[in-house]
């Protein structure tokens, strides 16, 4: 070494330049539209209606008689067309009402107040509109916010709009009566063509969607219920998947569960479908006036209510803590007799309001209950699988029991290895077995059926694996198999819980008028 630094010369490649398209596939996108639309073909319907109503307001503009009766004016029913016409029938009224009471109530306002200021004088005149424009809007806006005025949100809001552009175009263009009327009927021509094309035309209605989507929801509890525990029965944790990983993939390997939490979170959309077929005339199964839209809402609040069962169950099934399989096979007839029982229930509710016909359930609803009864008394009858076996004297006998716990701690070791752990006498030679289950301890990120979770090597860190070896074994596996009786509760609590959902059925097909099935 002369004492010099030899240079370290580190090249950096430049970045490249990606080019906005680089990964864009003509034939992807197309591929990708076309599920979007055949998920649901009212999606398709939606938007060409929604062009043919555009395309029948644009032609009062576009021809040349029309627009000499209503001139620049008419482009208010273009405005009128698109901001009205929504999804389903039902909001489409709900929100042309809306806007029929806010642009009447803009219209008047605008003519008496624009009065009143050209006889406060030309000085006073722009003062007196500037007053009254911040009024409305106070005025407006905090009747909006009101919660018995949350469903005429939009009118307020179009009554605020349209009186400001209806007074400031008074004061700029003269004679307010005259523009009122003229932008008032151009409004009223854009919300006819919008309800017509929309009613009349393919219509999609609230109440028909509303149905669909309790029924879909029922239909996605009993398959996330089977899902979920044909999985728990079926894992034998020997190939257990990072869990940070599994919930950034939402678990593809279980579809149910994805339906399932769309369900608890569709209180939202269910609520705004009763709202718009509240405003949907009598048409095609609903018959009736004053259907009892609110009593669906109710449906779908109890089938959420039993829903969180099932979430909870799946919280169990990718819990820190499982139980060994060949425990939970134990009670597998049980289990899977309580789980069928139940999802049957569930979907024959959910067929019930599909077909708008009442049938009893008296018989599924004991079949559930009797077999919940069987699984909670084979749960007591064996309860002495679920505790500490502190009182059985032999280790090896235990181990037998809750084998699959035992060897996910202790892997490729040999019988007499096992033995020698768990009763404290390690072997002190330093042969071969020995070397590698000192390289086998060290691993750092070995899975135990424990909370919080620790890396194997920590019992070498307080002390080493000998004679209070035997206590931890035992709290792991009292801590393993407890959380068998966890998800057997929440199964019977799901079952518990049907009773209610019957009921709420029931009640819905008497204030609907189902009919009998027999009929």
């Amino acid at each position: 070494m002369n004492g010099k630094k030899e240079a370290v010369e580190i090249n950096i490649p430049p970045a490249e330049k990606k080019s906005v398209l680089e990964g864009f596939s003509c034939n992807t996108w197309i591929w990708n539209v076309w599920h979007f639309c055949k998920e649901d073909s009212n999606r398709v319907t939606f938007s060409f209606k929604m062009g043919l109503s555009v395309l029948l307001v644009s032609l009062l503009s576009l021809l040349r008689a029309p627009y000499e009766v209503f001139g620049t004016n008419i482009i208010w029913s273009i405005l009128t067309a698109v901001i009205m016409f929504e999804y389903t029938v039902g909001a489409t009224f709900n929100r042309g009402f809306n806007r029929a009471i806010g642009t009447v109530l803009a219209g008047i306002l605008a003519i008496a107040i624009g009065q009143l200021a050209l006889r406060a004088g030309h000085v006073a005149e722009p003062i007196v509109i500037g007053i009254s424009i911040f009024l409305i809007g106070v005025v407006t806006s905090l009747m909006k916010q009101w919660p018995s005025f949350l469903q005429y949100e939009y009118g307020f809001r179009v009554t605020l709009f349209t009186f400001a552009l209806l007074i400031v175009s008074c004061y700029r263009m003269g004679n307010p009566i005259r523009i009122a009327m003229d932008r008032l009927y151009s409004i009223a021509i854009g919300g006819m063509v919008a309800v017509l094309v929309n009613a009349l035309v393919f219509p999609i209605w609230a109440g028909e969607q509303m149905h669909k989507e309790l029924v879909n929801n029922f239909n996605s509890v009993a398959d996330s219920l089977e899902e979920c525990v044909k999985k728990y029965l079926e894992d034998d944790g020997l190939n257990h998947p990072e869990f940070s990983k599994t919930v950034e993939d939402e678990f593809p390997d279980e579809p149910a569960y994805r339906k399932c939490r769309g369900t608890l979170n569709s209180a939202e959309k269910l609520e705004n479908l009763a709202n718009s077929a509240k405003w949907e005339p009598p048409h095609g199964r609903f018959r009736h006036f004053f259907y009892p839209w609110s009593e669906c809402v109710e449906v779908g609040a109890v089938l959420r209510y039993c829903a969180y069962e099932v979430m909870a169950l799946h919280g169990v099934v990718h819990s820190e803590i499982q139980a060994p399989h060949n425990l939970r096979i134990t009670f597998q007839t049980e289990i899977l007799d309580a789980t069928s029982h139940a999802a049957e229930l569930v979907r024959s509710l959910g067929k019930d309001i599909s077909s708008m016909k009442r049938s009893l359930k008296t018989s599924l609803l004991k079949k559930v209950h009797s077999s919940t009864e069987r699984l909670q008394r084979a749960i007591d009858m064996h309860s002495y699988l679920l505790t500490t076996y502190c009182d059985n004297p032999n280790p090896v006998t235990r181990s037998q029991t809750l084998s699959t716990s035992l060897h996910d701690r202790l892997a490729d070791f040999d019988t007499n290895n096992l033995e020698n752990t768990l009763t404290g006498n390690l072997p002190r030679a330093q042969g071969d077995s020995s070397h590698y289950y000192q390289d086998m301890m060290r691993k750092p990120s070995r899975r135990l059926h424990s909370w919080p979770p620790r890396e194997v090597g920590a019992f070498e860190e307080e002390g080493g694996i000998g004679v209070n070896v035997l206590p931890r074994m035992r709290a792991l596996e009292s801590s393993a198999a407890l959380s068998l009786a966890t998800f057997t509760s929440l199964l019977i609590e799901f079952g518990a819980r049907l009773h209610h959902l019957v009921e709420a059925v029931d009640k819905l097909s008497i204030m609907a008028k189902f009919k009998d099935e027999g009929l």
